[in-house]
């Protein structure tokens, strides 16, 4: 099995978006920098730590299994194919050492070489499962897969990252389910706060009505729109009508399942369920019918009507405030065990639709303008 330039090509991007992962994750929260006037890394040396978690063991674990799995599947080559475990090893424990020795200037947070070690068997561990994975055949049988199921193989990729970071970042609350993007009311007040006390406040232009509350209808539209996004993203790399419905029924099933963790992390197990109201069937009804209805119509169409479906979503969303419980959602979510990372997942809440809207209008506009009928 040799893979393609394209195919190597594409797994980087990936590659380097997980490290940017682990940079935020181990220097999170960012704020009191300390410089301590005799710097030492004896943590290195030191006892293995007296106090820890399971959950302390298990994040440092499979946090760097990822970054393995992607450094070793974008060298691996049919010969040699033994250096990827080493390199990733090898960048894994550089990475590792480099965060754990930035730590020593955050106060929150303590270096510790146990950490190090598991972060390097996590890593390991990411690499040997490629390697599995190619003495299975499981390697190829993706590339065949990907042969037959989408025209576009760069396009294809893009779309996936787009697909696999969706149900992420559906798990950080959002003022409505589905409802990605909301950001305007929060960089408002973000921005007059900065300029509070500036001669520039006055000029700047202020809403002089409050947002309303959203409606009924809105909402359902809204969630709708929200589920059907990511069915539209697919519909645009994948052109077969049974192939189309497939994915679709992933993503909806997805959708709904990372929700459902989303409220377990936040509430309990016992309230899973309780985000599913009487308006997110409907959202989920009408959603289904414009995976059955748009399913028809040629990639191209997909996209363009995904870029329109965005739009209108992003900015019912914007025009309305947060519901009135949404802070206290947040603040269960801030004051529990994955501290570390809900800043990071609620960025991808907020930035996904623009990182969609983006890829979206770049990949519209590089298609040739003479493309065929909109209609199958």
């Amino acid at each position: 099995m040799i893979y393609s330039a394209s195919r190597k090509t594409a797994t980087w991007p990936l590659f380097w978006a997980y490290v940017l992962v682990i940079l935020y994750a181990s220097l999170y929260p960012f704020d009191n920098w300390r410089f301590q006037s005799a710097l030492s890394w004896a943590f290195l040396t030191d006892p293995w730590p007296r106090y820890w978690t399971g959950f302390d063991l298990f994040s440092n674990l499979v946090g760097y299994a990822p970054l393995g799995f992607l450094l070793t599947l974008a060298v691996h080559r049919s010969r040699r194919r033994w250096r990827g475990i080493t390199l990733s090893v090898s960048a894994a424990a550089v990475l590792s050492l480099s965060m754990e020795s930035l730590q020593m200037f955050l106060p929150v947070r303590v270096p510790s070489n146990l950490d190090i070690a598991l972060n390097v068997l996590g890593a390991w561990m990411g690499a040997v499962l490629v390697q599995v994975m190619v003495w299975l055949g499981w390697i190829e049988r993706w590339g065949r897969f990907k042969d037959r199921w989408f025209e576009d193989e760069t396009e294809a990729s893009g779309a996936l990252a787009l697909l696999a970071v969706w149900p992420l970042a559906l798990l950080f609350p959002s003022p409505l389910p589905f409802g990605l993007g909301h950001v305007f009311e929060r960089l408002e007040s973000s921005w007059i706060e900065f300029l509070w006390g500036s001669p520039w406040l006055e000029w700047w232009p202020m809403r002089v009505l409050e947002l309303q509350p959203m409606t009924s209808t809105t909402a359902v539209l809204c969630m709708a729109l929200g589920l059907l996004l990511p069915c539209l993203l697919a519909f645009g790399v994948v052109s077969r009508q049974p192939q189309r419905w497939a994915v679709a029924g992933v993503c909806l099933a997805l959708g709904m399942l990372a929700s459902a963790l989303s409220a377990t992390l936040t509430y309990g197990p016992a309230h899973a369920w309780v985000w599913v109201s009487a308006e997110v069937g409907k959202a989920a009804v009408w959603a289904v019918a414009g995976v059955l209805a748009l399913s028809w119509l040629a990639p191209s169409m997909c996209w363009a009507l995904a870029v329109l479906a965005l739009v209108l979503q992003l900015s019912l969303l914007n025009s309305a405030p947060a519901d009135a419980y949404f802070a206290l959602t947040l603040q269960t979510w801030e004051q529990g065990r994955f501290i570390r990372f809900h800043g990071l997942i609620q960025w991808l809440g907020w930035l996904w639709p623009y990182a969609l809207l983006a890829y979206l209008l770049s990949r519209l506009s590089s298609r040739d303008a003479g493309s065929p009928s909109p209609f199958r």
